[in-house]
């Protein structure tokens, strides 16, 4: 039978959504306060969700300790107190959007999981706002 786990995970960052090909007038116009040129940051809360079938000499889908590492040394490590846009390469040409954040922190735990696992990542990036990967 197949369960999920789950890890709830913080960081804060900060970043810019804007596009360098586009004025700072239509960077505001669709971006608003977002596009600061001073950039802003948020305080994230990262969902990790594995599921896959409940191994029985273990009783564990995954030890949530082994996906703790993973997740910090994947995407909290590396994207805790940083700016996004400045510091991390995977957004050197990638809009850090909520969605690009989440599709991206997917992307660097999917290779650290077992093929027979399923993996979703939903983040908040505020109380009202949250996005899931995939959907």
């Amino acid at each position: 039978m197949r369960t999920a786990v789950i890890r709830r995970v913080t960081f804060n960052a900060a970043h810019r959504l804007f596009r360098a090909d586009w004025s700072e007038e239509r960077n505001r116009e669709v971006f608003g306060l977002c596009s600061n040129p001073n950039y802003h940051g948020h305080n994230y809360t990262l969902f990790v969700r594995v599921t896959g079938d409940i191994d029985p000499e273990t009783g564990y889908v995954l030890d949530l300790k082994v996906l703790k590492d993973i997740i910090s040394e994947e995407v909290t490590g590396p994207f805790d107190h940083s700016n996004l846009n400045l510091d991390r390469p995977e957004f050197a040409n990638l809009n850090p959007t909520a969605e690009n954040i989440a599709r991206v922190a997917w992307q660097k735990i999917r290779k650290r999981l077992p093929d027979h696992m399923d993996l979703q990542i939903r983040l908040s990036e505020t109380d009202n706002n949250f996005v899931e990967y995939p959907a």
